[in-house]
């Protein structure tokens, strides 16, 4: 049974959102869990998207042309299949099944992204974090991450996927106190996940079913769990996939329309207009064949600054 959710911040809660469908690239419709009305940002993550797992058939798979970025960090982590990633400054990756993809657009950069082969298997989590004010104008960078610390717990093999997790830190370069790591197991298992208080935490299913804190949790619900935690609680009866994220409540509100995360409208509207433009702002992606995405007309559109 999910118990009510407490307003006051600072405080374990338990609050379901379910995801929403939405479609990227040329065609693939994904599973959205961030942001949503309920809940805007967890820490400085404030996207999330579950792909898959998806079997493409023969001459298809993930198309996602050119297009822009400011203010956040791209963070794909892939499960299943091969993506090739290009962007403007010239960075040509394949990421891999149990690899990391971090793009930080700072000031502006622009990528695309194409499955590998024709047809093959798809699933990943595509994810956001934005960067604090400090950070949101740097200059943009790429890298790709092979190996990532694992371990065993309970039965779960768990990879650390950002911060700091059962005594592991991951390599991957972030700018805000946060963590991500991804919880799997072929059979029954259970763990005491170590949280920090001062943390505010939500989990995603990815594959089968788990249970977090007493709550049974399968695909297409996000599980918010609010903050002040000493452990999280999760076990499976059988084979699943757990997202399991968290950081320290983002202290700045952030506006948040397209690929974009700046502060004001009018950052928005600039970027719109640069890449829509042309501007050399963004670069460009050479080798791709991709269509260039455009940026959505904003006209009459006044966004607030949203946090949380």
């Amino acid at each position: 049974m999910t118990h009510p959710v407490v307003a006051c911040p600072g405080h374990p809660v338990l609050e379901r959102i379910p995801t929403r469908p939405a479609e990227v690239g040329e065609g693939l419709v994904i599973h959205r869990a961030l942001p949503n009305r309920q809940r805007r940002m967890v820490g400085a993550w404030c996207f999330l998207d579950h792909a898959g797992p998806i079997q493409f058939p023969d001459g298809d798979g993930l198309k996602v042309g050119p297009h822009p970025h400011i203010g956040l960090q791209t963070f794909t982590w892939m499960i299943e299949g091969e993506v090739l990633h290009r962007d403007s400054l010239g960075y040509e990756q394949v990421v891999r099944p149990g690899q990391v993809n971090l793009m930080t657009a700072g000031n502006g950069i622009a990528h695309a992204e194409h499955s590998i082969g024709a047809g093959g298997r798809l699933h990943a989590a595509q994810l956001w974090i934005a960067l604090p004010d400090d950070k949101r104008h740097m200059a943009p960078s790429f890298q790709n991450y092979p190996d990532l610390p694992r371990l065993v717990s309970g039965g779960f093999g768990i990879t650390v996927l950002a911060g700091t997790a059962f005594g592991q830190t991951s390599p991957v370069a972030v700018h805000s106190p946060l963590v991500g790591m991804d919880l799997a197991t072929g059979q029954a298992a259970s763990t005491a996940v170590p949280a920090d208080p001062a943390f505010e935490y939500a989990a995603l299913t990815l594959r089968g079913e788990a249970v977090v804190e007493g709550e049974v949790l399968g695909p297409d619900t996000l599980l918010y769990l609010g903050a002040g935690r000493q452990q999280i609680s999760v076990r499976s009866d059988g084979p699943a996939d757990l997202l399991l994220i968290g950081g320290v409540p983002f202290a700045e509100d952030i506006v948040l329309w397209w690929n974009f995360v700046a502060r004001s409208t009018a950052e928005i509207e600039a970027a719109t207009r640069d890449w829509n433009g042309g501007a050399s702002r963004f670069g460009e992606v050479a080798g791709d064949v991709g269509a260039r995405l455009v940026a959505p007309d904003m006209s009459g559109m006044h966004l607030k600054p949203q946090r949380r």
